[in-house]
């Protein structure tokens, strides 16, 4: 039986604790959330009947700064789910050190089957029920899976006819609507800093290096066209419908501009068919997981060929894969350090709409990497100090952050 995504990374925490010698007493005050929210949404659809859904607001820890975290649109999407992923997200701002808290969001439904119009009216029904919750100052959402910075310009605009001009109140809007820029690739050229340092620590070069990427989205395209440029060999990629690949290496801006004309990798010329179980055990030298949670299990794991994995989403291994991918020497780059370039530069976002002023994207681009790759130094550091995995060295790192800025604080 699969652990499930909360036990997952409450698992993950406390053998970091172990490893820390944390007393105790923290266990329950780092772990637990600390406001939970469940709301009923319901709308008036196009052709006139009511739909209802459910919605999720899970405020993890603040210690470090606001609560910080993204909202989802998903069917699959439950509380258990978001327990999960806003407790990453306090361990994620702390690893790359931003003055956040964690926190995440979701709406239980499937977004393909509404119209715009119910989209949006959804999303502003969302915002009209958290609304006294969150804030810039308090908690800040931003794009998770199907949602886009349309839906974040939506956000901010409910919530502003509450408040006032509040532009800060969520990240990842359009760029034109108070938006940063280099927002849209920060996740993805996160996951790429992330892999080149590794690579860097143990010899090795971008250029030549094999790349199978499971999603085919924002983050994973942005990365496959970052890693090509750099002279990385894309040989396999996947979205929904399945995936290609090519030995020699894909083309990857002739890819991207298929997937724009078509609307899937299916079907790419010069490739051959694969299937997105067939992706995670393709012959290369880094795998990226960088769809939804929990796609490598204990068997997936078994069949990995990778020396890498980069956790471009959040969550890809299970407890039971990833303790397989440890026992067999893979080196796996936890999305809590790996894919943390979106909410790094979030922070860019947020502190741009606080100062109501732009930055260029050089500037972005070079603080996003100057966060990655100090965390690097200090990631590497703890492993050393813990002999452990990159992993546990991740939640370490971010643990005693947290409990540092705990204390210092105090409980009231």
């Amino acid at each position: 039986m699969t652990t499930s995504a909360y036990a997952t990374t409450n698992t993950f925490l406390k053998r970091a604790m172990d490893a820390l010698a944390i007393d105790p007493s923290y266990e329950v005050l780092l772990v637990t959330p600390r406001r939970e929210v469940r709301v009923e949404l319901s709308i008036r659809m196009d052709d006139g009947r009511i739909g209802n859904f459910i919605g999720y607001r899970v405020q993890h820890d603040n210690a470090r700064g606001p609560y910080k975290g993204g909202l989802r649109y998903h069917p699959d999407v439950d509380l258990d789910e978001v327990r999960s992923l806003a407790s990453l997200m306090t361990w994620k701002t702390a690893v790359v050190d931003v003055p956040f808290g964690g926190a995440k969001g979701g709406i239980q439904v499937d977004p393909t089957k509404l119209t715009e119009n119910e989209l949006e009216r959804l999303t502003r029904r969302f915002v009209d029920q958290i609304h006294d919750v969150i804030g810039p100052l308090a908690d800040i959402p931003a794009p998770d899976v199907n949602t886009s910075a349309k839906i974040m310009g939506w956000f901010f605009d409910q919530y502003s006819n509450r408040h006032g001009f509040a532009p800060g109140v969520v990240t990842g809007k359009p760029v034109s609507l108070h938006g940063s820029l280099g927002r849209e690739a920060a996740t993805g050229r996160g996951c790429l800093v992330a892999i080149r340092e590794a690579l860097a620590a143990d010899g090795k070069k971008l250029a030549g290096t094999r790349f199978a990427i499971q999603g085919f989205g924002n983050v994973g395209s942005f990365f496959a066209r970052l890693a090509h440029a750099e002279g990385a060999r894309i040989v396999a990629v996947s979205d929904v419908k399945g995936g290609v690949c090519a030995a020699d290496g894909l083309d990857v801006p002739k890819l991207v501009e298929h997937v724009k004309t078509t609307g899937s990798v299916i079907g790419f010329e010069g490739a051959l068919p694969m299937t997105n179980a067939e992706i995670l055990a393709a012959d290369c030298d880094v795998l990226v997981p960088a769809a939804l949670g929990h796609v490598i299990d204990e068997k997936v794991a078994h069949e990995v060929r990778a020396k890498y994995v980069l956790e471009a989403a959040n969550g890809p291994c299970t407890l039971e894969g990833a303790d397989v991918l440890d026992e067999r020497g893979v080196l796996v780059l936890p999305d809590i350090w790996a894919n943390a370039g979106g909410v790094t530069v979030s922070y860019f976002e947020w502190t741009q709409n606080l100062q109501q002023m732009r930055w260029s994207e050089a500037r972005v681009n070079e603080l996003l990497e100057e966060h990655m790759v100090q965390a690097h130094v200090h990631l590497r550091a703890m492993m050393k100090r813990l002999n452990c995995t990159m992993r546990t060295a991740a939640f370490a790192l971010a643990i005693e952050r947290v409990r540092a800025a705990t204390d210092l604080r105090g409980l009231g």
